[in-house]
Parts: C-alpha cells; structure tokens; sequence
C-alpha cells in the first residue's frame, strides 16, 4: 500500500484542547446572532420601525392622495369598515375632507425625523459630557455632576412649552429644544460605566504604553458604551416622540396643515363621539411606534448584554 493510500485510511489525529475549543465555541458576534434570532421582543419591536420607516421614506409614492388636499365636499368619510366607507379613503378623511391615511403616512416622517435628530443632538451632548465627567474626575467631574443635578431638577415639559410658545412652533426649534432638555440620561449612564472602565487593566495597560487621553477615550472606552448608549437613544427616542405630540396636541408643536399625529389627534377632538377613528388611528400610531422603540431597546440590550437583563 503506498504511503498515500496508508494517510486516507489512517483515523484522523485527535484536536488539542485549544483547537476543540476553537472548533465548538462561538463567536461573540455568533452568539448575539443568535440571541436576536431567538428574541421575540427585539424582532416585533425592529420589524415594527422597519415598516414605519419604509412608510416614512417611500410616502410620497405610498400615499392615495396629497395629504394637504382639502376637499369639504367629502368631508368626514367614513373609514373602509364604516357603514359608508370605501377603499379611495381607507382610514376616511377628516374635518377639511383631507385623506386621514395619507397625512398619517407623512406624519410618520416627521415623527420619525424629530424623534431621530433630537435623540442624536441629546446622544451627542449627554455622551461628551459622560465621558469626559467619568474619564477625568476631579473638578471637572464636579462641574458635570452639577450640570446633571440641574437639568434633572428642570421640568422638560413646560421649558418646552414655554420655548415652543415663544418660537412659534416651528421644526427646527422644537428639535434643538427637545434635543438639549434629554440628554441627562446619556449623560448619568455613560459617565457611570466611563467611572468602572478608567480602572480597567485595557485602559491602565494604553495609558502605561503612553497613548494619549483622547486615543483611550475615542479607541478603548467609547466602543464598550455602545451598546448602552444604543439602548438609552431608544428609551430617549420613544419619549421625545411622545413629547412632540404633546405639544402639537396642545397646539405649540407643528403648525397646521403639517402632517403630525399629535395634531391629528388635537384636530379630531371636535368630533371625537362621532367619529372616533380619527383619534384612535393617529393614537394607534403613536403607541405601536413607542412600544415597538422600548421593545427594540429591551431586546438590544438583552442580546448584547444577557447578564444585564433585569
């Protein structure tokens, strides 16, 4: 038998430990593959804002009708369930004869665009003044600590009522305004989890090797906070969304005609016993959104950080 034939039949060489080890351990990204695939929470809550969004973006071509077209001659039309309803106007049309699914297509837009950009200006205030608090200490930390304690004791609802009323209500306000009331959050996680890292040996063993403060903070400390920061963008997102329609509800948020949820629902309280679709389907919006955002945070957090669950 020659010496190849001999090496296909010879048993195959037994795995060391470490290769045995290589072989059946998963990855760590493997391992949060898997956990998304099996989170029921995180995957309603993700296919929830995946579809909103997709109405949001495609709105223009999604949508029967102009969302701003007024006809009064078919005024309060019944939705496709009702005893008059038909399938021009699926959700019925409002007090101004305007198409109710059309506006709440374009209201997803805005819902969406302020409850991102907000969450992002307050992401990127809350997280700079966490780290560098948590990272430096000292005075500085004090100084930071101080700016927390006073926009915690501030009542974001009325500081937004208050600007909003004196604005005049309009989108770019009523973005930076929300974005720098919520950013405390960010600020009081990150500054936390920066506090238990700056002990760390990875950061002691860069700051040993010489790397600079802004090296550590940007290469070692800021890519563990992501997942935290991710989860609390969510929670932030889903509360600056309901602040919105708060105020558009109260009629210091968007202006009419502009598509809103919040001023869809304060629009049809005038006949809200006689056609009270017109509250519930905008009210349904909002809710499904907002959960769907908690639910997607929750099931972030849970497969990023299993042993965080609580």
């Amino acid at each position: 038998m020659s010496q190849t034939e001999l090496a296909r039949s010879a048993p195959p060489a037994p795995k060391g430990p470490v290769e045995e080890f290589t072989t059946l351990a998963p990855s760590p990204r493997e391992l949060m593959k898997r956990r998304a695939k099996s989170h029921i929470g995180f995957i309603v809550g993700m296919s929830i804002i995946v579809f909103f969004c997709i109405v949001a973006i495609f709105a223009p071509f999604l949508a029967p009708h102009d969302p701003y077209d007024q006809n009064l001659s078919a005024r309060l039309v019944d939705p496709v369930w009702g005893a008059k309803g038909t399938w021009s106007n699926i959700f019925g049309t409002d007090a101004f004869g305007r198409d109710v699914l059309s506006r709440l297509m374009y209201g997803a837009r805005l819902s969406l665009m302020i409850g991102f950009t907000a969450a992002f200006i307050a992401g990127v205030i809350g997280v700079t003044l966490g780290i560098v608090g948590g990272y430096f200490g000292g005075k500085v930390d004090a100084v930071i600590v101080y700016l927390i304690n006073v926009k915690l004791a501030l009542p974001v609802i009325l500081v937004a009522l208050s600007i909003a009323s004196i604005s005049g209500g309009s989108i770019l306000v009523l973005i930076l305004v929300l974005g720098l009331l919520t950013w405390d959050r960010y600020a009081v996680v990150v500054r936390s989890l920066t506090q238990q890292f700056r002990d760390q040996e990875f950061v002691l063993s860069s700051l040993a090797a010489g790397a600079s403060h802004a090296r550590i903070i940007f290469r070692e400390i800021l890519p563990n906070l992501t997942n935290q920061i991710i989860v609390v963008a969510s929670l932030d997102m889903a509360i600056i969304i309901l602040i919105e329609a708060a105020l558009s509800f109260l009629g210091l948020g968007v202006r009419p005609p502009t598509p809103s949820w919040g001023l869809m629902v304060a629009e049809a309280r005038a006949v809200m016993f006689f056609k009270p679709h017109l509250i519930m389907v905008p009210g349904a919006a909002i809710f499904l959104l907002v959960i769907a955002i908690n639910m997607a945070g929750d099931g972030i957090r849970d497969v990023t950080s299993p042993e965080g669950r609580g």
